[in-house]
Protein backbone atom coordinates (compact mmCIF):
# COMPACT_ATOMS: atom_id res chain seq x y z
CA UNK A 1 0.00 0.00 0.00
CA UNK A 2 1.35 3.41 -0.98
CA UNK A 3 0.50 6.35 1.28
CA UNK A 4 0.94 10.05 0.60
CA UNK A 5 0.28 13.03 2.83
CA UNK A 6 -1.66 15.65 0.84
CA UNK A 7 -0.35 19.20 0.62
CA UNK A 8 -1.01 22.07 -1.74
CA UNK A 9 2.69 21.91 -2.69
CA UNK A 10 2.41 18.34 -3.99
CA UNK A 11 0.08 17.56 -6.88
CA UNK A 12 -1.14 14.21 -8.19
CA UNK A 13 -1.47 13.69 -11.92
CA UNK A 14 -4.83 12.87 -13.55
CA UNK A 15 -3.61 9.23 -13.60
CA UNK A 16 -2.74 9.05 -9.90
CA UNK A 17 -5.85 7.10 -8.86
CA UNK A 18 -5.17 4.62 -11.66
CA UNK A 19 -1.57 4.21 -10.53
CA UNK A 20 -2.75 3.50 -6.99
CA UNK A 21 -5.30 0.99 -8.29
CA UNK A 22 -2.52 -0.73 -10.27
CA UNK A 23 -0.61 -1.29 -7.03
CA UNK A 24 1.92 1.55 -6.97
CA UNK A 25 4.44 0.84 -4.21
CA UNK A 26 7.01 3.61 -4.71
CA UNK A 27 7.11 7.12 -6.09
CA UNK A 28 9.39 10.10 -6.45
CA UNK A 29 8.83 13.86 -6.53
CA UNK A 30 9.22 15.47 -9.96
CA UNK A 31 8.10 18.98 -10.87
CA UNK A 32 6.42 19.10 -7.43
CA UNK A 33 4.24 16.15 -8.43
CA UNK A 34 4.02 12.46 -7.56
CA UNK A 35 5.77 10.26 -10.13
CA UNK A 36 5.17 6.49 -9.76
CA UNK A 37 8.45 4.56 -9.86
CA UNK A 38 7.46 1.00 -9.01
CA UNK A 39 4.49 -1.32 -8.71
CA UNK A 40 6.19 -3.91 -6.52
CA UNK A 41 7.76 -6.21 -9.11
CA UNK A 42 10.78 -4.49 -10.69
CA UNK A 43 11.78 -7.54 -12.72
CA UNK A 44 8.35 -7.87 -14.31
CA UNK A 45 8.22 -4.14 -15.01
CA UNK A 46 11.63 -4.26 -16.68
CA UNK A 47 10.92 -7.27 -18.92
CA UNK A 48 7.46 -5.95 -19.80
CA UNK A 49 9.17 -2.85 -21.21
CA UNK A 50 11.80 -4.90 -23.06
CA UNK A 51 9.45 -7.53 -24.53
CA UNK A 52 5.90 -6.18 -24.44
CA UNK A 53 4.08 -2.98 -23.56
CA UNK A 54 4.23 -0.91 -20.39
CA UNK A 55 1.77 1.82 -19.33
CA UNK A 56 3.24 4.82 -17.51
CA UNK A 57 1.83 7.75 -15.56
CA UNK A 58 4.20 10.52 -16.67
CA UNK A 59 1.86 13.41 -15.96
CA UNK A 60 4.82 14.97 -14.14
CA UNK A 61 6.14 15.94 -17.58
CA UNK A 62 4.50 19.35 -17.41
CA UNK A 63 3.89 21.56 -20.42
CA UNK A 64 5.09 25.13 -20.59
CA UNK A 65 2.85 26.79 -23.15
CA UNK A 66 4.06 29.68 -25.29
CA UNK A 67 1.20 31.45 -27.05
CA UNK A 68 1.08 34.70 -28.98
CA UNK A 69 2.70 36.57 -31.87
CA UNK A 70 6.19 36.11 -30.41
CA UNK A 71 5.79 32.48 -29.31
CA UNK A 72 8.07 31.16 -32.04
CA UNK A 73 10.62 33.89 -31.37
CA UNK A 74 10.73 33.00 -27.67
CA UNK A 75 10.99 29.29 -28.45
CA UNK A 76 14.08 29.99 -30.56
CA UNK A 77 15.62 32.36 -28.00
CA UNK A 78 15.33 29.58 -25.41
CA UNK A 79 16.73 26.92 -27.73
CA UNK A 80 20.30 26.51 -29.01
CA UNK A 81 18.83 24.18 -31.64
CA UNK A 82 17.69 25.71 -34.92
CA UNK A 83 13.88 25.65 -35.00
CA UNK A 84 13.45 27.53 -38.28
CA UNK A 85 12.28 24.43 -40.15
CA UNK A 86 10.08 23.02 -37.40
CA UNK A 87 6.59 22.38 -38.77
CA UNK A 88 3.18 22.36 -37.13
CA UNK A 89 2.72 18.82 -35.80
CA UNK A 90 6.44 18.29 -35.30
CA UNK A 91 8.35 17.89 -32.06
CA UNK A 92 12.05 18.40 -31.42
CA UNK A 93 14.34 17.47 -28.56
CA UNK A 94 15.82 20.71 -27.21
CA UNK A 95 18.65 21.14 -24.65
CA UNK A 96 17.82 24.41 -22.88
CA UNK A 97 20.88 26.20 -21.52
CA UNK A 98 21.53 29.19 -19.29
CA UNK A 99 23.78 32.08 -20.20
CA UNK A 100 26.89 30.09 -19.22
CA UNK A 101 26.00 27.28 -21.61
CA UNK A 102 24.99 24.98 -18.75
CA UNK A 103 22.14 22.63 -19.61
CA UNK A 104 19.14 23.30 -17.34
CA UNK A 105 16.40 21.20 -18.96
CA UNK A 106 15.88 19.04 -22.03
CA UNK A 107 12.23 19.25 -23.07
CA UNK A 108 10.49 18.03 -26.17
CA UNK A 109 9.26 21.10 -28.03
CA UNK A 110 5.89 20.57 -29.75
CA UNK A 111 4.74 23.07 -32.38
CA UNK A 112 0.94 23.08 -32.30
CA UNK A 113 0.47 26.21 -34.44
CA UNK A 114 2.49 29.11 -35.75
CA UNK A 115 1.76 30.98 -32.52
CA UNK A 116 1.46 28.06 -30.10
CA UNK A 117 4.20 25.83 -28.66
CA UNK A 118 4.55 23.43 -25.74
CA UNK A 119 7.77 22.62 -23.95
CA UNK A 120 7.28 19.16 -22.39
CA UNK A 121 9.78 19.57 -19.61
CA UNK A 122 12.00 17.53 -17.34
CA UNK A 123 12.34 18.40 -13.65
CA UNK A 124 12.99 22.15 -13.26
CA UNK A 125 11.10 25.45 -13.29
CA UNK A 126 11.10 26.30 -16.99
CA UNK A 127 7.84 28.24 -16.57
CA UNK A 128 9.69 30.82 -14.46
CA UNK A 129 12.70 30.79 -16.79
CA UNK A 130 10.62 31.34 -19.93
CA UNK A 131 8.55 34.07 -18.24
CA UNK A 132 11.67 35.94 -17.14
CA UNK A 133 13.32 35.75 -20.56
CA UNK A 134 10.11 36.88 -22.32
CA UNK A 135 9.72 39.87 -20.00
CA UNK A 136 13.38 40.82 -20.26
CA UNK A 137 13.18 40.74 -24.08
CA UNK A 138 9.83 42.57 -24.21
CA UNK A 139 8.09 39.79 -26.17
CA UNK A 140 4.37 39.58 -26.95
CA UNK A 141 3.74 36.06 -25.65
CA UNK A 142 1.66 34.49 -22.91
CA UNK A 143 3.32 31.76 -20.86
CA UNK A 144 1.20 29.30 -18.92
CA UNK A 145 0.90 25.72 -17.75
CA UNK A 146 -2.05 24.23 -19.64
CA UNK A 147 -4.22 21.35 -18.48
CA UNK A 148 -2.10 18.79 -20.33
CA UNK A 149 -0.69 15.56 -18.84
CA UNK A 150 1.13 12.80 -20.74
CA UNK A 151 0.54 9.07 -20.34
CA UNK A 152 3.09 6.81 -22.01
CA UNK A 153 2.82 3.45 -23.73
CA UNK A 154 6.33 2.02 -24.12
CA UNK A 155 7.77 -1.23 -25.44
CA UNK A 156 7.95 -3.12 -28.74
CA UNK A 157 4.21 -3.86 -28.68
CA UNK A 158 3.14 -0.31 -27.80
CA UNK A 159 2.46 0.59 -31.41
CA UNK A 160 0.01 -2.30 -31.78
CA UNK A 161 -1.92 -1.18 -28.69
CA UNK A 162 -2.05 2.48 -29.73
CA UNK A 163 -3.07 1.53 -33.28
CA UNK A 164 -5.81 -0.69 -31.87
CA UNK A 165 -7.24 2.33 -30.02
CA UNK A 166 -6.46 5.14 -32.47
CA UNK A 167 -6.28 3.48 -35.87
CA UNK A 168 -3.42 2.45 -38.13
CA UNK A 169 -2.58 6.07 -38.97
CA UNK A 170 -0.40 6.17 -35.84
CA UNK A 171 2.00 3.70 -37.49
CA UNK A 172 2.94 6.45 -39.93
CA UNK A 173 3.90 9.00 -37.28
CA UNK A 174 7.59 9.85 -37.45
CA UNK A 175 9.62 10.13 -34.27
CA UNK A 176 8.59 13.18 -32.20
CA UNK A 177 5.78 14.05 -34.63
CA UNK A 178 2.29 14.23 -33.18
CA UNK A 179 -1.36 14.70 -34.03
CA UNK A 180 -4.17 16.34 -32.05
CA UNK A 181 -7.29 14.19 -31.98
CA UNK A 182 -9.91 12.64 -29.68
CA UNK A 183 -10.40 9.24 -28.06
CA UNK A 184 -14.08 8.60 -27.29
CA UNK A 185 -14.54 12.36 -26.96
CA UNK A 186 -11.43 12.86 -24.80
CA UNK A 187 -9.11 15.52 -26.31
CA UNK A 188 -5.51 14.34 -26.72
CA UNK A 189 -2.34 14.80 -28.71
CA UNK A 190 -0.65 11.55 -29.75
CA UNK A 191 3.12 11.65 -30.23
CA UNK A 192 5.64 8.97 -31.10
CA UNK A 193 8.07 9.52 -28.23
CA UNK A 194 8.87 8.46 -24.68
CA UNK A 195 11.72 7.99 -22.25
CA UNK A 196 12.88 4.60 -23.46
CA UNK A 197 14.55 3.15 -26.53
CA UNK A 198 12.04 0.32 -26.89
CA UNK A 199 9.60 2.34 -28.96
CA UNK A 200 6.34 3.89 -27.93
CA UNK A 201 3.97 6.83 -27.73
CA UNK A 202 2.98 9.56 -25.34
CA UNK A 203 -0.70 10.43 -25.13
CA UNK A 204 -1.06 14.05 -24.02
CA UNK A 205 -4.37 14.25 -22.15
CA UNK A 206 -5.91 17.71 -22.56
CA UNK A 207 -8.69 17.33 -19.95
CA UNK A 208 -7.44 16.42 -16.47
CA UNK A 209 -10.89 15.19 -15.39
CA UNK A 210 -10.59 12.26 -17.82
CA UNK A 211 -7.39 10.64 -16.53
CA UNK A 212 -8.89 7.44 -15.12
CA UNK A 213 -11.10 6.96 -18.16
CA UNK A 214 -8.20 7.39 -20.60
CA UNK A 215 -6.00 5.04 -18.57
CA UNK A 216 -8.67 2.35 -18.60
CA UNK A 217 -9.28 2.65 -22.35
CA UNK A 218 -5.65 1.75 -23.04
CA UNK A 219 -5.45 -0.77 -20.23
CA UNK A 220 -8.42 -2.69 -21.65
CA UNK A 221 -7.18 -2.39 -25.24
CA UNK A 222 -3.74 -3.68 -24.25
CA UNK A 223 -4.88 -6.89 -22.61
CA UNK A 224 -4.18 -9.10 -25.67
CA UNK A 225 -0.60 -7.79 -25.61
CA UNK A 226 -0.10 -8.33 -21.86
CA UNK A 227 -0.07 -4.65 -20.93
CA UNK A 228 0.84 -3.75 -17.37
CA UNK A 229 2.01 -0.77 -15.32
CA UNK A 230 5.53 0.56 -15.28
CA UNK A 231 7.59 3.70 -14.93
CA UNK A 232 10.66 5.41 -16.40
CA UNK A 233 12.75 4.01 -13.55
CA UNK A 234 14.12 0.73 -14.86
CA UNK A 235 17.66 -0.21 -15.92
CA UNK A 236 16.57 0.19 -19.55
CA UNK A 237 17.20 3.94 -19.61
CA UNK A 238 20.82 3.44 -18.51
CA UNK A 239 21.38 0.49 -20.84
CA UNK A 240 20.03 2.64 -23.67
CA UNK A 241 22.24 5.62 -22.87
CA UNK A 242 19.46 8.13 -22.11
CA UNK A 243 20.54 11.25 -20.22
CA UNK A 244 18.71 12.44 -17.11
CA UNK A 245 19.30 16.19 -16.85
CA UNK A 246 19.77 17.05 -13.19
CA UNK A 247 20.73 13.47 -12.41
CA UNK A 248 23.56 12.87 -14.87
CA UNK A 249 24.49 16.56 -15.01
CA UNK A 250 25.72 19.09 -12.48
CA UNK A 251 25.57 22.89 -12.36
CA UNK A 252 28.48 23.18 -14.81
CA UNK A 253 27.54 20.55 -17.43
CA UNK A 254 27.18 21.69 -21.03
CA UNK A 255 25.44 19.66 -23.78
CA UNK A 256 28.72 18.64 -25.44
CA UNK A 257 29.85 16.82 -22.30
CA UNK A 258 26.82 14.52 -22.21
CA UNK A 259 26.52 13.55 -25.89
CA UNK A 260 23.93 16.22 -26.74
CA UNK A 261 26.12 18.33 -29.01
CA UNK A 262 24.20 17.19 -32.10
CA UNK A 263 21.22 19.14 -30.78
CA UNK A 264 23.18 22.42 -30.66
CA UNK A 265 23.41 24.59 -33.77
CA UNK A 266 26.19 27.09 -33.20
CA UNK A 267 25.07 29.33 -36.08
CA UNK A 268 21.71 30.31 -34.55
CA UNK A 269 21.26 34.01 -33.80
CA UNK A 270 23.37 35.73 -31.17
CA UNK A 271 20.31 36.48 -29.02
CA UNK A 272 19.72 32.78 -28.25
CA UNK A 273 20.34 32.24 -24.55
CA UNK A 274 23.71 30.58 -23.96
CA UNK A 275 24.78 30.33 -27.59
CA UNK A 276 27.78 32.62 -27.24
CA UNK A 277 29.01 30.64 -24.24
CA UNK A 278 28.48 27.39 -26.16
CA UNK A 279 30.55 28.72 -29.05
CA UNK A 280 33.40 29.55 -26.66
CA UNK A 281 33.17 26.15 -24.97
CA UNK A 282 33.30 24.37 -28.31
CA UNK A 283 36.22 26.50 -29.55
CA UNK A 284 38.25 26.01 -26.37
CA UNK A 285 37.65 22.26 -26.34
CA UNK A 286 35.48 20.06 -24.15
CA UNK A 287 37.02 19.27 -20.76
CA UNK A 288 34.78 16.38 -19.70
CA UNK A 289 32.86 13.64 -21.45
CA UNK A 290 30.31 10.99 -20.57
CA UNK A 291 31.25 7.32 -20.77
CA UNK A 292 29.71 4.12 -19.52
CA UNK A 293 30.93 2.10 -16.54
CA UNK A 294 30.75 -1.64 -16.01
CA UNK A 295 31.51 -2.32 -12.36
CA UNK A 296 33.05 -5.47 -10.97
CA UNK A 297 30.90 -7.65 -8.74
CA UNK A 298 27.80 -9.76 -9.15
CA UNK A 299 25.46 -8.27 -6.53
CA UNK A 300 22.98 -5.51 -7.46
CA UNK A 301 24.22 -2.29 -5.84
CA UNK A 302 22.41 0.83 -7.09
CA UNK A 303 23.55 4.40 -6.56
CA UNK A 304 22.44 6.03 -3.34
CA UNK A 305 21.64 9.70 -2.77
CA UNK A 306 24.94 11.09 -4.00
CA UNK A 307 27.29 10.92 -6.95
CA UNK A 308 30.46 8.92 -6.35
CA UNK A 309 34.03 9.92 -7.20
CA UNK A 310 35.98 8.08 -9.88
CA UNK A 311 39.76 7.66 -9.57
CA UNK A 312 42.31 6.84 -12.24
CA UNK A 313 45.80 6.00 -11.03
CA UNK A 314 44.97 7.56 -7.67
CA UNK A 315 43.60 10.87 -8.98
CA UNK A 316 39.94 11.93 -9.02
CA UNK A 317 38.93 12.38 -12.68
CA UNK A 318 35.18 12.80 -12.30
CA UNK A 319 32.12 11.11 -10.89
CA UNK A 320 29.64 8.30 -11.40
CA UNK A 321 26.21 9.87 -11.83
CA UNK A 322 24.01 6.78 -11.80
CA UNK A 323 24.35 3.06 -11.21
CA UNK A 324 21.90 0.21 -11.66
CA UNK A 325 21.92 -3.56 -12.07
CA UNK A 326 21.46 -4.54 -15.71
CA UNK A 327 19.48 -7.77 -16.19
CA UNK A 328 20.78 -8.11 -19.76
CA UNK A 329 24.45 -7.33 -19.08
CA UNK A 330 24.43 -9.09 -15.69
CA UNK A 331 26.45 -6.37 -14.02
CA UNK A 332 26.15 -3.05 -12.25
CA UNK A 333 26.39 -0.33 -14.89
CA UNK A 334 26.43 3.43 -14.75
CA UNK A 335 27.57 6.68 -16.31
CA UNK A 336 30.89 8.40 -15.76
CA UNK A 337 31.23 12.16 -16.21
CA UNK A 338 35.00 12.35 -16.38
CA UNK A 339 37.99 14.19 -17.82
CA UNK A 340 38.48 13.76 -21.56
CA UNK A 341 41.86 12.25 -20.65
CA UNK A 342 39.97 9.15 -19.49
CA UNK A 343 39.49 6.69 -22.36
CA UNK A 344 37.31 3.73 -23.22
CA UNK A 345 38.92 0.49 -22.04
CA UNK A 346 40.68 1.94 -19.01
CA UNK A 347 40.15 0.46 -15.56
CA UNK A 348 39.15 2.97 -12.88
CA UNK A 349 38.09 2.90 -9.24
CA UNK A 350 34.65 4.05 -8.13
CA UNK A 351 34.69 5.30 -4.55
CA UNK A 352 31.61 3.56 -3.19
CA UNK A 353 30.32 3.59 0.40
CA UNK A 354 31.71 0.12 1.03
CA UNK A 355 35.07 1.06 -0.45
CA UNK A 356 36.74 1.29 -3.89
CA UNK A 357 35.25 -0.87 -6.65
CA UNK A 358 37.02 -1.53 -9.95
CA UNK A 359 35.18 -0.65 -13.15
CA UNK A 360 35.84 -0.49 -16.87
CA UNK A 361 35.08 2.57 -18.99
CA UNK A 362 32.99 1.70 -22.07
CA UNK A 363 31.17 3.44 -24.92
CA UNK A 364 27.54 4.47 -24.60
CA UNK A 365 24.96 3.19 -25.13
CA UNK A 366 25.56 -0.18 -23.52
CA UNK A 367 22.96 -1.91 -25.69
Amino acid sequence: MFSVFPTARLRPSPFYESAVAEGMTAASIYNRMIMPTSYGDPAAEYWRLINGVSQWDVGVERQVQLKGPDAGKLAQILSPRDLSKCQVGQGKYVPLCNHRGTIINDPILLKLDEDLYWLSIADSDVWFWASAIAAERGLDVQISEPDVSPMALQGPMAEDVVAHVMGDWVRGLKYFWFKETEIEGIPVAVQRSGWSKQGGFEIYLKDGTQGTRLWNIFKEAGQPWGIGPGAPATAERTESGLVSVGGDTDDMTNPFEVRLGKYVDLDVADDVVGIQALRRIKAEGIKRHQLGLVLDGGIPEPLGFRREDIRLEGEIIGMMTNCVWSPRIHANIGYALVSVDAKVGQTVEVMRDKGPVSATLVELPFL
